[in-house]
C-alpha cells in the first residue's frame, strides 16, 4: 500500500474517530443496561428497548444526513450530526426518566446516523477501491479501540459513580471528531460529480428512491439492506445481552463482566482485519461465506462452556466470526454504487438496516425472560444462515470491482 497523503492521513482519522464514536456509545448502554433497568425499576424487554429505540432517530436521521452529504458535502453534514449526537449524549447524564431516556437515545440515533456511511463513502472516494476492504477493517478495528475505551471506563465509572456520570465522560470523543473534521476538504471526486450536477440542466442531485427505481436495483438494495440488519441484530444481541449474561450465568460482577466484553472485543478487531485482507485479496463472497458460517457456528460455544475460562475464550471466538463482517457491508455499497449516489446509498441501507436489526435487542430481552439461553443461541445461528442464503443470491458481488451499478438516469444514456 502506498505512503498515504495529507488529506487521506486526514480522512483516516477522521473515520477512525467516528467508528470509536459509534462503538462507545453502543457499549457505554450495554454495560450500563443493566445499572439503568435496576436504578428505574424496568422490566428486560424495557431494558431492551432503549438501545433499540435509538432505530428511530437513526432511520430518518441516515435516510436524510445521505442525502444531504451527496448534495451538500460529507464533511459538512458529518459536522452537523456530531452536535446533535453530544446533546442526546449529555441528556443521557441528565435524566432518571425512562421516556426521556427514550428521547435522548432517539437524538444519539439522529445524531450517530451518518458516521458509518458517510465515513466509509468519504473512505472510498479518497483511496483505490483495491485497498478499501483493509482500510474499512481499519476503520473498524478503531470503532473496537472505542469499545475496549468503554468497557474500561465502565468498569472504573459505574461501580462508583452510577451510569449518569459514564454518559457525561462521552461528550469529550466527540468534542475531539469535530475539531478533526473542522476544515477538511471534500474530495475531489465528490467536488467534481457536484460541478458536473451543477452544471448540467438535465442532471439532479439524487434521490434515496433511486435505490428503488428498478427491479434490479431495487432487489440488490434489499438484499445488502437484510444482511446488515441481520449483522446489527447478532451484534447488538450480542453486545446488549452478554454482560447480562455473564452475570447471571458466571456470577460475574459488572466491573468483571465489563473486563470480560475485551476479550470479545479483541476477537472482533481480529476478525475484522482478518475479513478485511479476505476481501480484498479474495472477494466479498468467499469472505462472508466463510464468516457467515463460521457465525452461526462459534454462537454454541457460550451454552457449551462450563466455566469463567471457557466463557472467556468462547467470547473471544463468537466475536471474531459474529464481528469480523462488519466494515465489509460499507465496502460493498462503494463498490457497487456510483459517485452520485453513494453517501445516499451508504447511509439510507445501513440507517434502514440498523433501524430494524436494533430491536433485536428487545426479542432477546423477550427471549430471556420467557425462555431458555439455547433459544437466544438458536435465534441467533439461524439468522446467520438466512444471511448466508441471501449473500449467495447476490450475483453482483461476483463481478464488484467492475464499473459500479448505474442510477437510472445513467441506465437511460446508456441505452441511447
Amino acid at each position: 500500500m502506498p505512503k498515504l497523503t495529507k488529506y487521506q492521513r486526514r480522512i483516516t482519522w477522521s473515520t477512525g474517530i467516528g467508528f470509536i464514536l459509534e462503538r462507545m456509545d453502543a457499549m457505554f448502554m450495554s454495560l450500563a443496561l443493566a445499572s439503568i433497568i435496576i436504578t428505574l425499576h424496568i422490566s428486560k424487554a424495557q431494558g431492551g428497548l432503549l438501545p433499540a429505540i435509538t432505530a428511530i432517530g437513526s432511520i430518518f436521521g441516515g435516510i436524510g444526513f445521505g442525502a444531504l452529504a451527496d448534495r451538500y458535502g460529507r464533511v459538512k453534514t458529518l459536522c452537523w450530526t456530531i452536535i446533535i449526537y453530544a446533546i442526546g449524549t449529555a441528556g443521557m447524564g441528565l435524566t432518571n426518566s425512562f421516556w426521556m431516556l427514550c428521547l435522548f437515545r432517539i437524538i444519539i440515533g439522529v445524531g450517530n446516523s451518518g458516521e458509518y456511511g458517510i465515513a466509509i463513502t468519504m473512505l472510498s472516494e479518497a483511496f483505490s477501491k483495491k485497498y478499501l476492504g483493509r482500510l474499512s477493517a481499519a476503520a473498524g478495528v478503531c470503532g473496537q479501540v472505542g469499545s475496549i475505551v468503554a468497557s474500561l471506563l465502565s468498569a472504573f465509572i459505574l461501580p462508583r459513580f452510577g451510569w449518569h456520570v459514564l454518559f457525561f465522560i462521552g461528550i469529550i470523543p466527540v468534542v475531539l471528531a469535530w475539531f478533526i473534521r473542522f476544515h477538511l476538504p471534500e474530495s475531489k471526486e465528490f467536488t467534481e460529480n457536484r460541478d458536473a450536477i451543477e452544471k448540467d440542466p438535465n442532471r439532479d442531485f439524487s434521490h434515496w428512491t433511486e435505490l428503488f427505481a428498478t427491479p434490479a436495483e431495487c432487489f440488490l438494495t434489499i438484499r445488502i439492506m437484510i444482511m446488515f440488519m441481520i449483522h446489527i441484530a447478532g451484534y447488538n444481541g450480542l453486545i446488549s445481552w452478554l454482560p447480562s449474561i455473564a452475570q447471571e450465568r458466571m456470577n460475574i460482577s459488572v466491573a468483571g463482566s465489563s473486563l470480560w466484553m475485551i476479550a470479545t472485543i479483541i476477537g472482533m478487531s481480529l476478525g475484522i482485519m482478518c475479513f478485511g485482507i479476505v476481501q480484498d485479496h479474495l472477494g466479498s463472497r468467499l469472505a462472508y461465506g466463510i464468516w457467515l458460517l463460521a457465525a452461526a457456528a462459534s454462537v454454541f460455544l457460550l451454552i457449551i462452556a462450563q466455566n469463567k475460562l471457557e466463557f472467556l475464550i468462547g467470547g473471544g471466538i463468537v466475536g471474531f466470526c459474529s464481528d469480523g463482517m462488519y466494515s465489509g457491508y460499507g465496502t460493498i455499497v462503494s463498490k457497487l454504487y456510483p459517485t452520485e449516489i453513494r453517501a445516499t446509498a451508504n447511509n439510507t441501507i445501513m440507517s434502514i438496516a440498523k433501524s430494524v436489526g436494533s430491536f433485536s435487542t428487545v426479542l432477546i430481552g423477550f427471549l430471556m425472560d420467557h425462555f431458555s439461553l439455547m433459544a437466544v443461541i438458536l435465534f441467533l445461528s439461524g439468522i446467520y444462515l438466512v444471511s448466508f442464503v441471501i449473500m449467495l443470491s447476490i450475483k453482483e458481488l461476483k463481478h464488484e470491482n467492475k464499473a459500479p451499478v448505474t442510477t437510472t438516469e445513467n441506465a437511460e444514456k446508456v441505452a441511447q
